[in-house]
Order: C-alpha cells, then structure tokens, then sequence
C-alpha cells in the first residue's frame, strides 16, 4: 500500500492509511429511504442501457455506426455508474464508510477519466448526427464500421489517458488529518478541502485540464448542433421537421445538464465550496444523466424500440 508521511508537527509524523467517506449525513431511516432510491435508479440505469446494448448485439439491422455509438455510449453509462453507487449502496447499510488511500486515489482516476471519456462521446455523437443530416450523401463513405472503431477507441483512450496528469498530481498532495472526506466519493473538491496546505498550483493544473476538454468539445457539440438545426430549418414543414427538432432539443437537454454540472464542479471547483452543492452537482452528471440517456438517445428512436420488442418477444 502506498503511504503518505506528513508532518503534523516538528516532532511527530503521521501517515494517512484511509479516508472516510462520509456520505449523506442523515439519520439511519433516512439513509435506508436513500437506499432503495438509489438501488432502484441504478437497477433501472443497468436495465435500460444494457438492453440497448443487447439490442445493438442481437438485431443485424443495428450493426450501423450510429448504433454502435449507442451501444458503446451506452456500455460506458455502465461502467460510470458502477463507479460509484456500489461503494455508495454499500455505505447506506454499514457503520463502516473508509476507503483505503490508494483505493480512493484509483476512484478519483477512474470516476473522471469516464467523465472525460463521455465528453469525448458527447462530442463524437454530435459529429455523427452532423454527418448524417447535413451531408446525407456522404454518410456511408465518411462514417464507415472502420472510421467508427477508430474514434470509439480514441475516445476511450484519450479519456483515461487525459487524467494521468491530475490523478499523478492528487497522489501528491500532502493529507495529515483529518482523513474525512465529506462526500460519497473520492472528487476532487472534496479531497483538495483536507489538504494539510493549500496547493493552489495542483488545483489550478486540475482546473486547466478540466476547463480545456470540456470547453473543446462543448463548443464542437454546440457548433454541430447548431448547423444541424439550420439544415432541419430547411426541411419543409412536416412531420419529420418535429420529430427532427424534438430530437435535437432532447439531446441538448442532457448536453447542458452534463456540461453545467461538470463546468461548476471542475472548472471552477472554489464555486462549489458546500460540500451538499458538491454532492448534489455529482449526482446530477454521475447518476442522473446515466438514467436518461437511454431514454433520450435510444429508447425513443424507433428502430430501437422495434428492436427492444423484438428481444423482448424472443427472450
């Protein structure tokens, strides 16, 4: 196990072994209340978005680029998910709530580097829907099954590749007690507030990452969305220039609630000094956006929802 040594005074050290978590502080019913909420939430975001995997798999006619987007967007909601409300689940029904030093610095670099790694899907998928309603005719040859392997992998990558930097810096920064953690996750406003000293240089650093990954790919996603919406002005009035709008607008829904959230809590982490601020921004980008994103970006398309009958009648 890695150990921190850390001067608590001039004549003694002391060396940080864990942290704990402290959750939501509220009274036992409550957190039981909390509980079966958030058990629910998570059993229904595994449900919706592995079944759209499962339906990307088993229809042929969904081996397209655009499914394939689904079904691996949808696959990372998973892992994102189970980043974090397990430990969370867990905490609801036991006294004890530490997590070990390293396994809280791994929390850290995992829980944002899928952050990151959505960001990157946010804004690929906005560049897939781009394509294919404002250059219709070039779809198949520019969004081939190899083009789309590529940029889904270097999504993927770039995620986690994105957080070394700070995941190395906040495996630096000096922890000497208290060892609590005000927040049912390792995050980075929660762990910088229990430094020994301020580290405005890491923080700084931390925000710098942050600030450029998600200003680059909101203004890519902004930018697609909006040449999308000029070219769907264009179509003549009708059904399908509803439908089109209607689509466009869900999707920016979930855009600008990700955004907003990750924006205030990452880009500006100070803004967020109470840690029930911190908390609830967390739960807005880590669970809620996993729970609706099958349902804006899948679950309403209708060759999705054939399929999902289809595995359905067959299961």
């Amino acid at each position: 196990m890695l150990e921190m040594p850390v001067l608590q005074n001039k004549n003694a050290t002391a060396t940080i072994h864990e942290f704990i978590l402290l959750g939501f502080l509220c009274s036992q019913e409550v957190e039981i209340l909390l509980f079966v909420l958030f058990s629910i939430i998570y059993f229904l975001t595994l449900l919706g978005n592995g079944a759209i995997i499962y339906a990307v798999w088993w229809d042929q006619q969904l081996h397209t680029p655009m499914y394939t987007l689904l079904a691996n967007f949808s696959f990372l909601e998973i892992c994102y998910i189970n980043s974090s409300v397990p430990n969370m689940l867990f905490s609801f029904l036991s006294k004890i709530k530490t997590i070990s030093y390293n396994g809280c610095i791994l929390q850290f670099y995992i829980f944002l580097s899928l952050c990151a790694t959505e960001l990157f899907f946010l804004a690929l998928m906005a560049f897939d829907r781009y394509v294919a309603i404002c250059c219709p005719l070039h779809y198949p040859t520019v969004m081939t099954r190899k083009v789309c392997g590529t940029l889904v992998s270097a999504c993927w990558v770039g995620g986690f590749l994105w957080l070394v930097t700070p995941a190395t810096l906040i495996s630096q920064v000096p922890f000497c007690g208290p060892n609590v953690i005000d927040h049912y996750l390792c995050d980075l406003g929660a762990m910088l507030a229990i430094s020994c000293v301020p580290v405005p240089k890491i923080a700084l650093t931390c925000s710098t990452f942050s600030a450029v990954i998600t200003f680059i790919t909101l203004f890519y996603v902004l930018v697609s969305y909006t040449l999308v919406l000029r070219a769907v002005v264009q179509v003549p009035k009708g059904s399908g220039r509803k439908k089109a709008f209607s689509t466009c607008a869900s999707h920016l829904v979930v855009v600008f609630l990700f955004y907003g959230s990750v924006t205030v809590m990452y880009v500006s982490p100070g803004a967020t000094s109470q840690p029930g601020m911190q908390k609830f921004l967390t739960m807005l980008y880590s669970i809620a956006t996993p729970l609706l994103n099958p349902l804006i970006y899948s679950l309403r398309n209708k060759e999705m929802k054939v399929a999902l009958r289809k595995v359905m009648c067959y299961v």
